[in-house]
């Protein structure tokens, strides 16, 4: 079955609309620049109230291996999501300190720059990396954009993940009406939404929510 994420919470409602519709996982953003930034007070009192079994994903933009490992800890959240920049990269060392999970996130219009120095980990370290994410943003604008990236880009992106041996997560501009065409054409592991099932930047449509959920479960049944 195709991973869902529900991403950007911002309140314990729509983290149990998420879970209630069928995400495997729900993510918190801790990038100051996103509308849906979230604190850390407030990712605990929601992580603290959703089942053991759901995902609960912090989303990182650079800043420091400390303060993220610390966000991790306090929240407590199961996998960090990371966008590699100066000075945080996912180097050996980098997971040697952090015994957390980790999905490697790459902006598609950085593809080819030195942000792609992120994704390569030695096979001692593999373990740790849940994924790679694809999200459709740049160097100034991680992700969050709420556009598409070109999905016929597929061989790049076949060639990148056999390079580093890791499965995929596609983001960027998903929604309800889309995510069908995307896992046909992309084939991931798993599918990240934000403003796809949003009824404003920070807050859920439940009908959109529900909708994408159920939009992935119809495509894996075709699969099977």
């Amino acid at each position: 079955m195709t991973w869902v994420k529900i991403c950007g919470m911002t309140n314990l409602e729509d983290a149990l609309l998420a879970v209630e519709a069928g995400a495997d996982a729900v993510g918190f953003v801790f990038y100051e620049k996103s509308p849906r930034c979230v604190t850390v007070e407030t990712v605990r009192e929601i992580v603290a109230r959703l089942p053991e079994s759901v995902e609960k994903v912090g989303v990182f933009v650079g800043g420091s291996p400390e303060g993220l490992g610390e966000i991790m800890r306090q929240c407590p959240l199961t996998i960090a999501q990371i966008y590699p920049r100066e000075p945080l990269a996912l180097t050996d060392e980098f997971f040697r300190n952090f015994s957390f999970r980790v999905i490697s996130a790459i902006s598609t219009g950085a593809i080819g720059d030195d942000q792609m120095s992120g994704f390569y980990a030695s096979n001692e370290v593999r373990d740790q990396i849940v994924a790679a994410l694809f999200d459709s943003g740049n160097s100034e604008r991680p992700g969050g954009t709420g556009e598409a990236f070109d999905w016929e880009m597929t061989g790049d992106l076949t060639d990148l993940t056999n390079r580093i041996g890791l499965k995929v997560i596609v983001a960027g501009g998903l929604t309800p009406a889309n995510v069908a065409r995307a896992i046909r054409i992309l084939r991931p592991w798993g599918v990240d939404v934000v403003s796809g099932v949003e009824a404003s930047p920070g807050k859920k449509d439940p009908e959109k929510v529900r909708a994408f959920v159920k939009a992935v479960r119809k495509m894996d049944r075709k699969a099977s």
